[in-house]
């Protein structure tokens, strides 16, 4: 996991672990996912560390959303790539310190070619491992094409600790006719909806959705997602296809 940093850290949901060997369809399918309008990039990455929680070589997705990068990869889910904010150029044009910061043995990438002919109703279907942060704005974007009235959306992201183990998951939250609805991406066509005195308080609304065992939420306010960008668009820096040594 990586180190601290200015920026709150977002994990997906803890779902059954993924084997190296998928982790191409997974990226592709979380693509698909937050669809063509989202800036992003499929890498495919050499992890040289001896000892890492992560396999020799993965596949991951770099994506932009709320003015950062975030990092997707089927072993742990979703993280915040950009340290800082405020630098999204030149993290899309250097990964290299934020790959390293993620894990010391990523020594070399490359950007692997856009599929264009992905949709999120195409081949790449299934559950996507440890992907509730990403199914979060994928239900975001349904919901827009469905036109349905959304205030206010965002992520809501906590953690909620058992005897047994700590978990992150992700919801979608947003506001309509005073009420706060959420949509849980485990159960998409079964809303909840709760008193907008919560629309305020992360912590009183995660407690709300999962029970008292939640020590930790964020919120990450969302724009409405734009209509559907032109195919070819996921990654939009050429430069940046050929093979890459982080030095």
């Amino acid at each position: 996991m990586r180190s601290q940093t200015l920026i709150p850290l977002f994990l997906a949901c803890a779902t059954a672990g993924a084997g190296a060997d998928d982790s191409l369809v997974h990226a592709r399918r979380a693509q698909a996912l937050l669809g063509a309008e989202v800036w992003s990039q499929v890498l495919h990455i050499e992890n040289r560390a001896r000892a890492s929680a992560y396999p020799r070589t993965l596949h991951a997705l770099v994506f932009e959303l709320a003015g950062i990068l975030w990092f997707y990869s089927d072993g742990d889910g979703t993280q915040s790539f950009s340290l800082y904010r405020g630098r999204l150029e030149q993290d899309k044009a250097d990964y290299a310190p934020l790959l390293r910061d993620i894990e010391p043995g990523f020594a070399r990438w490359s950007v692997m070619a856009d599929d264009v002919s992905l949709s999120e109703d195409g081949t790449l279907v299934g559950e996507l491992p440890n992907g509730c942060f990403i199914e979060s704005y994928a239900s975001l974007r349904r919901l827009v094409a469905r036109g349905a009235e959304i205030g206010a959306p965002r992520l809501l992201s906590y953690y909620a600790e058992s005897k047994v183990r700590r978990q992150g998951h992700t919801v979608l939250a947003y506001e309509v006719s005073g009420r706060v609805m959420v949509v849980d991406p485990e159960q998409p066509d079964r809303p909840l909806s709760f008193t907008g005195a919560l629309a305020g308080d992360p912590m009183q609304l995660a407690r709300a959705v999962q029970g008292s065992e939640v020590v930790r939420a964020r919120v990450l306010p969302l724009e409405l997602p734009a209509g559907p960008a032109p195919r070819g668009v996921f990654a939009a820096n050429p430069m940046m296809r050929a093979e890459v040594a982080v030095r």
